[in-house]
């Protein structure tokens, strides 16, 4: 199935490849992260430092934001280890058509602290490293995702109760968020960020699910009036990843110095203190700009959101087969569930 996968994806890897001199010079970092995004700012600092540090190799790394390459991020196992792109920021849980057992690692709302999500992270990272190792790509690094606050963005009127969710049409990034949702009577239907502004403004949905901490990077505050709080989220870390055949022929120096800036990313990136911190600012600049913020999810929803999440995560991982249903037990058992 890979290699068809991967067959399939050779016109694209044709189309972007350029001279193979070129690739010894500059590596494109694709990033499907809007450039307003923290974590483009730490990606642009990694590339900054990998390009100081082999300056005289005549190697650089460029950071390509906002999905400007042209590679949707549900296409990258199919793109990466063909050589269309020398680098790329993948996330799991936008993989799970090629790679099913990848989403279900983590699923949205089921880790909800801090100390749950440090529990879970170095059993994750293992699971990750073997998983994209398979489809032959080599995991170089990765980058934490803060703790999040996911709140319900709506254009016309305030919902802050799942009785009132049902009958709206409601954006979200994840199938286990549709399956979630569903299970709850919501109908929900999967909008990537970047084409989320243009769904809401144009009436496509009524309502978007986002974390307050970036929803100015997609100007939602230009296309929704109101805002209530849902639930808390800790998210599995992005992967920075390079074709395993072109990392092996990659200069050891090369080499070590991208794992010694991608260690720096890494240890940047995992901190936690201040999240609580950050939402609480993005509420009041969003409140500043025009969103009015309403009363957060009863606790009795959030149970039953909860709830919901827990049967969606047993439902896929028992549906991708595999690995999947070990890489559940291992993130519970770590969770000491």
């Amino acid at each position: 199935m890979k290699t068809i996968i991967r067959t399939a994806a050779l016109c694209v890897a044709l189309a972007g490849s350029t001279a193979s001199a070129s690739f010894a010079e500059e590596w494109r970092l694709n990033n499907f992260l809007p450039e307003t995004r923290p974590e483009s700012a730490q990606l642009e600092q990694f590339a900054a430092e990998v390009n100081t540090a082999l300056a005289d190799k005549d190697f650089s790394i460029k950071v390509y934001s906002g999905g400007s390459l042209g590679f949707p991020n549900t296409d990258l196992l199919r793109v990466l280890p063909t050589g269309a792109i020398e680098m790329s920021l993948m996330w799991s849980n936008y993989l799970g058509r090629d790679a099913p057992a990848l989403s279900t690692v983590f699923v949205q709302g089921a880790i909800s602290t801090v100390d749950e999500l440090k529990a879970v992270l170095p059993v994750a990272q293992e699971i990750y490293i073997n998983e994209y190792q398979d489809w032959d790509v080599t995991t170089v690094g990765f980058v934490a995702i803060p703790t999040l606050s996911v709140s319900l963005f709506c254009s016309e009127k305030p919902i802050s109760t799942l009785a009132d969710l049902k009958g709206i049409k409601l954006r979200v990034w994840a199938r286990e968020q549709v399956e979630t949702f569903t299970r709850l009577g919501v109908s929900a239907q999967i909008i990537p960020q970047e084409e989320t502004y243009v769904a809401l403004k144009t009436g496509v949905v009524d309502c978007a699910l986002y974390p307050a901490l970036y929803a100015h990077t997609i100007s939602l505050q230009e296309v929704t009036k109101y805002a209530s709080f849902l639930y808390p989220m800790a998210s599995a870390p992005y992967t920075l990843g390079v074709a395993t055949d072109r990392w092996e022929k990659t200069d050891e120096t090369v080499k070590a110095e991208i794992i010694k800036a991608a260690d720096a990313l890494w240890a940047r990136t995992n901190q936690y203190d201040t999240d609580l911190e950050k939402e609480l600012d993005a509420r009041k600049k969003l409140t500043e700009m025009g969103i009015v913020w309403g009363d957060d999810f009863p606790e009795s929803d959030r149970a039953l959101f909860l709830e919901a999440v827990s049967e969606t995560w047993q439902m896929l991982a028992e549906e991708a087969g595999g690995n999947a249903l070990d890489y559940r037990q291992r993130v519970l058992t770590a969770l000491g569930r």
